[in-house]
């Protein structure tokens, strides 16, 4: 297993800053890949949307960063690649149709489905007085279980959104709705990853064990990393926005939830996220020793972004020839949708 270094624990003597990123990625692509769980499988057993730099495929090994040639997020120094399990509509006639995501009020308009990302440093404002040490490259990890059946760990959360700026409550399954109505502005999920690294380990067996969790609800103040995990990394965190409204007319009328990932769960408990670390050089560690918040990072301060057109026309090869459009018999990867 590849390993770095604890020697980099001295860093955290260093004076630590203020900083936290908030910002858009537009769609990469949508297929059954998944380079960390099933590395080299065409096609994996389920669908992901996912966002980031071009040099995603089904096998990503080394430093991602230095291979990207674009990206799909606002900063064209990060490479990295963000997953998520893909949102379903089941009709009541049995066939699926894929939920888009959209885009985040706090982003600019024009994004191409539009996940949010965050790397944070202990709270939405704050880093505790803490050096925050960026990920190295090769470093991957994986928050959620598809397998779960009741709730995980804090910081994997749905959000019944009245409109785009709905952040409360946080819930662990999915919405109970009797109509589209009940949640009139979409479903957003939310993925917190931990911030607690070994030092150690660039990844392990479950892509989990490497990293501790210490995160609480809602971008709240993370507690300390113990011994056996003390570096603290950026908090990165997803929001993605589903967009329910286009099944109003047909939601289902006996109360029946329609909503169903990609992996078959039709409870929410096995929402997951997937992160592989690809920003070029230092410049994530260069961000989290500045003082810049959110826009006020772009531009060179102190690090390079782009506009919306090149973020949308980022893209990579098709792989898996399969149809994921329109109204579908069954899953991609699970016939009949092989509910949890």
């Amino acid at each position: 297993m590849k390993t770095f270094s604890l020697a980099l624990a001295a860093a955290t003597a260093a004076v630590p800053a203020q900083a936290a990123l908030r910002f858009g990625c537009s769609t990469l692509t949508i297929q059954r890949l998944d380079p960390l769980v099933e590395p080299g499988n065409i096609p994996s057993a389920h669908l992901h949307q996912i966002v980031g730099g071009n040099a995603f495929n089904a096998t990503m090994e080394g430093d991602v960063g230095e291979r990207g040639t674009c990206t799909t997020c606002t900063f064209t120094e990060d490479f990295s690649n963000y997953w998520t399990a893909v949102m379903f509509f089941k009709a009541d006639n049995g066939s699926y149709h894929r939920v888009n995501i959209m885009q985040n009020t706090a982003l600019p308009n024009g994004i191409n489905g539009g996940m949010t990302v965050y790397y944070t440093q202990q709270d939405f404002s704050s880093n505790g007085n803490q050096k925050i040490t960026s990920f190295k490259p090769g470093f991957r990890m994986v928050v959620g279980n598809t397998a779960a059946n009741s709730r995980q760990a804090n910081g994997l959360k749905f959000v019944c959104l009245k409109d785009k700026g709905t952040r409360f409550p946080e819930l662990d399954d999915f919405p109970k709705m009797t109509s589209q109505a009940d949640c009139p502005g979409g479903i957003m999920t939310v993925h917190h990853f931990p911030a607690c690294w070994d030092g150690k380990n660039l990844d392990s067996p479950d892509h989990q064990s490497h990293m501790y969790n210490t995160v609480k609800e809602a971008f709240q103040n993370s507690g300390p990393c113990p011994a056996s995990h003390p570096i603290r990394v950026p908090q990165v965190a997803y929001e993605t926005l589903w967009d329910t409204r286009p099944f109003a007319s047909i939601w289902p009328k006996d109360g029946r939830n329609p909503l169903v990932l990609s992996n078959g769960d039709v409870k929410g408990y096995g929402t997951h996220a997937d992160y592989l670390f690809g920003w070029k050089g230092d410049s994530l560690q260069r961000a989290m020793d500045s003082q810049c918040m959110f826009t006020g990072c772009e531009n060179g301060n102190p690090l390079k972004s782009q506009a919306i057109g090149p973020m949308n026309s980022c893209t990579v090869p098709k792989l898996v020839d399969e149809n994921i459009d329109g109204w579908l018999p069954e899953l991609p990867g699970r016939p009949g949708g092989m509910p949890m």
